[in-house]
């Protein structure tokens, strides 16, 4: 088994567990980028040259080989550039979750499965039931507060028969996952967690992606198209933004305005009210089946976001897209973004945002 080892806490734990079960693990980093030393310093993401380190004296105390792995070009193709596309066109993508599809469970996997392993094994907060047909289901983690089944929605069948998480199935808090890992010798234990985006070395999105595309002047503009401002790129810019809008006058009701279109056509963003970014409905495209697709109608719970919490829905699949109704308004939908449908605490599976319907019926009302 190929042990993935990011150089976090979670990551090395889920190793070790794999050994005490029994598995012949062999540890595995990625290198995912050209340039290492551009990457920033510290543990603030999961792929710095610090962290290549962390995982190699991880596997050294847990007693597996370990070797580092450039998948950087795959990296800058499949993630990078798609995150950068995506923001251009006026979408709002998830990178981790991009990065599960198309390296860790793609491009990792298929290289492991050539090389003779039988499985990768993962940090990732999640479950994977066995059914007594041999079939394999993706669930929730136990712990909920530490669930991260809504990044893995795009791991179909074939992934999960070869994919192991050892921390998924365990209620413990991560303070009891650091505490395992000081008993064992890690020195990873007091490591802090990663977060932001990993490619991003000093957190500051707007300026990566003005580096990237450039500095377009557009306008911004209230619901009925007057001017109310102007900004420096309409990707800068996310469905729901309260904060950075620079319009500099209020509304005339004296509400805070929300970002609810962004139309990288003709560079504009469109601000409005916060009821107006209630919806209804969404269609989304390229879904991906943790099993068998389902057929017909079905009601389901959806998450729509990394942190997100649940809401039901109304779920069929019309020519190769999913159409979804809401029982009740959601706020703040995005294109770009994943949603996962859940049936209890099963995957069901996963698409990507591609238009919303609003609940309310303005010039801005559909995208």
């Amino acid at each position: 088994m190929l042990a993935a080892m990011s150089g976090g806490v979670d990551s090395a734990v889920a190793a070790a567990r794999a050994v005490e079960a029994g598995h012949d693990v062999t540890g595995v980093h990625l290198a995912l980028s050209a340039n290492p030393q551009s990457f920033r310093t510290g543990a603030r993401g999961c792929c710095t040259i610090e962290d290549s380190r962390d995982a190699r004296r991880a596997a050294d105390v847990i007693g597996i080989p370990f070797y580092c792995w450039d998948l950087a070009e795959r990296f800058r193709e499949d993630v990078v550039e798609d995150f950068i596309a995506e923001y251009e066109a006026g979408r709002t993508p998830n990178p981790c979750l991009r990065c599960n599809e198309k390296i860790k469970f793609a491009a990792l996997l298929d290289k492991a499965l050539a090389l003779g392993f039988d499985a990768v094994c993962t940090g990732h907060y999640a479950t994977i039931v066995l059914k007594e047909d041999g079939t394999r289901e993706l669930h929730r983690a136990s712990d909920m507060a530490k669930d991260q089944s809504y990044v893995l929605g795009v791991l179909d069948e074939r992934q999960l028969a070869h994919a192991l998480f050892p921390l998924g199935d365990t209620i413990t808090t991560k303070e009891e996952i650091r505490a395992e890992a000081e008993r064992r010798g890690l020195a990873v234990a007091k490591k802090p967690d990663s977060h932001d985006i990993c490619f991003i070395a000093d957190g500051d999105t707007q300026g990566f992606l003005a580096k990237r595309l450039g500095r377009a002047e557009g306008d911004i503009v209230d619901e009925s198209g007057a001017k109310l401002g102007t900004h420096e790129g309409a990707y800068g810019f996310t469905i729901g933004q309260r904060k950075g809008l620079r319009i500099g006058h209020p509304a005339p009701d004296g509400k805070p305005r929300y970002v609810l279109d962004i139309s990288p056509v003709n560079n504009t963003v469109t601000v409005g009210p916060a009821e107006a970014l209630d919806v209804c409905a969404l269609t989304a495209i390229k879904p991906r089946w943790c099993g068998v697709a389902p057929e017909g109608p079905g009601t389901y719970t959806a998450q729509l976001r990394a942190h997100g919490g649940e809401t039901e829905v109304t779920a069929e699949l019309v020519d190769g897209e999913l159409r979804v109704r809401f029982a009740e308004p959601v706020r703040g939908v995005a294109p770009g973004q994943a949603i996962v449908l859940y049936d209890g605490t099963r995957v069901v599976g996963s698409a990507t945002i591609a238009s919303t319907e609003r609940a309310t019926t303005s010039s801005a009302a559909a995208r």
